[in-house]
């Protein structure tokens, strides 16, 4: 294995000073550094090179962050495919704009905070136990809340993405590969990353589930590439409109069933009334009360039956009394 020195950097046929310069000069001035693929396993110090903004370190077998503290003016760090397993020693790198830590073993995204700068973020494919999942640290999400615009968190066997929200200013969004489930979690994202125009979620459960993209179209206004198709502005108009014809025929149906409900209900209150009417016969005495409810009628052909009518002409001239012409006025007159 190989530790990065500065004797090795000054002994690379990639970097040679020149004949006027000392090696502590050339140092200071040195902005990139390749060491990718050079089976480096630990990094050593490197203080003396102050400028330096872009260090490629990928393809190696480091193991542990260190010695970067130095590095203030460091923008650009390439860490993927190395034995890493915790972030670490970074708080210090306050210009840094974009970290590589992709193919490593890294379980937790953490020791973020600070870097205020940091506008990409790559860890995708982390080797995990099987099982386990990448998770994020609230600290850092937080941290990272107004820089972050891209992030790449493909396959690392997420099922849940809605943490992110707290990423307000994310525009690119890479999470192929995972093991995402749930279209509302996905809509309730997209409500609140108003920046987000491109977002790629290929080989997640989630894109077998129907009307996946026409979901996600219609709950983005920002989004312009969904698994790397462009999202057209015929096709998001089209669907703006079929969800506004669907949901006014949803807003009729439902009005037309009130109504019908409210006949319903008034012809059944109708019906169950018990109507009394009063019918004054031309006798002394109280006037008859009547119920229409109780008089016998014949639906089929508007007639009662004969033995019906037979039993009520005995009564009703009963409760008339055969009165006389003169005690029928003198009734009517009395009224």
């Amino acid at each position: 294995m190989v530790r990065l020195t500065l004797d090795l950097i000054a002994k690379s046929n990639n970097l040679k000073p020149r004949k006027e310069e000392t090696t502590s000069r050339y140092l200071k001035k040195i902005t990139h550094l390749n060491f990718s693929d050079k089976n480096i396993d630990t990094i050593g110090d490197l203080s003396p090179c102050k400028s330096l903004s872009v260090l490629y370190l990928y393809d190696n077998h480091i193991s542990e962050i260190t010695n970067l503290n130095y590095a203030t003016n460091l923008t650009h760090l390439y860490l993927q495919n190395n034995c890493i397993s915790c972030i670490e020693n970074l708080r210090s790198l306050k210009k840094l704009e974009k970290l590589y830590l992709g193919s490593n073993y890294i379980a937790v995204i953490e020791g973020l905070e600070g870097l205020e700068g940091l506008r990409e973020l790559h860890v995708e494919s982390q080797r995990l136990p099987l099982g386990e999942k990448l998770l994020f640290d609230p600290r850092t999400l937080h941290s990272l809340g107004k820089s972050l615009s891209i992030l790449n968190i493909s396959n690392n066997n997420i099922d849940d993405i809605r943490d992110l929200e707290i990423l307000e200013n994310l525009n690119q969004l890479i999470a192929v590969d995972n093991q995402l489930l749930h279209v509302k979690d996905l809509e309730f994202l997209l409500n609140k990353l108003m920046k987000l125009w491109k977002m790629d979620l290929n080989g997640n459960p989630v894109c077998l589930k129907p009307k996946y993209r026409d979901r996600l179209i219609l709950v983005s206004k920002s989004l312009e590439f969904l698994d790397g198709k462009e999202i057209k502005n015929m096709e998001r108009q089209f669907l703006i409109n079929w969800k506004a014809s669907k949901d006014a025929k949803k807003i009729s149906k439902k009005k037309n069933s009130k109504n019908e409900d409210a006949s319903n209900s008034y012809i059944s209150n109708f019906e169950t009334i018990h109507h009394i009417v009063p019918v004054y016969y031309p006798q002394v005495g109280k006037p008859k009360l009547v119920f229409f409810s109780d008089i016998p009628r014949n639906l089929a052909n508007g007639n009662s039956s004969s033995e019906s009518s037979q039993e009520d002409k005995p009564k009703i001239a009963e409760d008339m009394g055969n009165p006389s012409l003169k005690e029928c006025e003198s009734l009517l007159t009395k009224k």
